[in-house]
């Protein structure tokens, strides 16, 4: 890497006398909060994804001792003592670096195969934490994902989709970080291929005590996704079994509460046509999922 292509805020971050504990605040880089004027508990912040663009021509997956889907197995090196954020060499931590570029099929990361042949995928950028705060005067961690969004890392929500996020304090308080480049589902090294994006959203309050609104599925209680082809439910616990149960009970109540579809059809028709992808494994509380395709509806008229 080229000394001219370290972000001069990258420096500036990391020469900063702020303390930041690792385990307590977690590892991202956040912009905001940001207050939305108006917005109060029960209603709905509405965030469209407009731009994502890299601010550099590379980007780092990472795996550390403890983290990941393969805890005690990977990475193949050792951890020291006391590693902490002044000492994040102690952690032991294998990263690859991977630079991206452009090419006539659109962006890819590279890296380096058996002599040196290179192994390429095509990138499919997405902010990894987007939300709103919750109701807590504890100072929350980056890393595991809530009902109100944060550290979510569902590669859907990219550029050209929308995210709605039950808004549970004065001014609703949104914020963003942790650019991915790309992410398999399960992101099981523990992080994406991750750097620094630019990030452009458009931010719409809906009132929840405004029948106009058109809130999708009613009143919401926790963040609900939305494609051009699909909606996209969310489930999150600890426990990945619990994590699909959640996912699967949100698809539910979506379908019945803005479909008019009564749950047993719901639960019948998801078994038939609705995937469920594993969003992450590796943030203390694991995500699913779930993959609810429009056109299966356009029949409905409470969809329109």
């Amino acid at each position: 890497m080229a000394r001219e292509q370290v972000l001069a805020d990258a420096i500036a971050l990391t020469d900063s006398p702020i303390e930041h504990d690792f385990k307590q605040d977690g590892p991202h880089v956040v912009t905001g909060p940001v207050a939305i004027a108006g917005a109060e508990p029960g209603d709905v912040l509405k965030v469209d994804i407009l731009d994502l663009a890299p601010r550099v021509p590379y980007g780092v997956i990472s795996n550390r001792h403890g983290k990941g889907a393969l805890p005690g197995e990977y990475p193949l090196t050792k951890a020291q003592a006391e590693p902490s954020a002044k000492h994040p060499e102690r952690y032991g931590n294998v990263s690859i670096y991977t630079p991206i570029k452009e090419t006539d099929n659109g962006w890819v990361g590279l890296m380096s195969g058996p002599d040196e042949k290179p192994i390429t995928f095509p990138l499919n950028p997405f902010m990894g934490l987007m939300g709103v705060a919750p109701d807590t005067d504890a100072a929350p961690s980056s890393v595991p994902p809530l009902a109100v969004g944060g550290n979510a890392d569902i590669n859907e929500l990219g550029e050209g989709t929308t995210v709605y996020y039950p808004i549970r304090v004065d001014g609703g308080l949104f914020y963003t970080g942790d650019g991915h480049f790309a992410q398999g589902d399960g992101e099981v090294a523990l992080t994406a291929l991750e750097g620094s994006m630019r990030a452009t959203f458009r931010l719409t309050l809906l009132d929840g005590d405004d029948d106009t609104a058109k809130i999708p599925g009613g009143n919401l209680d926790q963040m609900l996704g939305e494609t051009d082809t699909h909606w996209v439910t969310v489930g999150l616990d600890p426990s990945l079994d619990e994590a699909m149960k959640a996912a699967t009970r949100e698809s539910i109540r979506f379908l019945h509460d803005f479909y008019g579809i009564d749950q047993a059809t719901a639960l019948a028709y998801m078994s038939a046509a609705t995937d469920f992808e594993i969003s992450q494994v590796v943030d203390a509380t694991k995500g699913v999922h779930g993959l609810i395709r429009k056109a299966d509806f356009e029949a409905l008229s409470t969809a329109d």
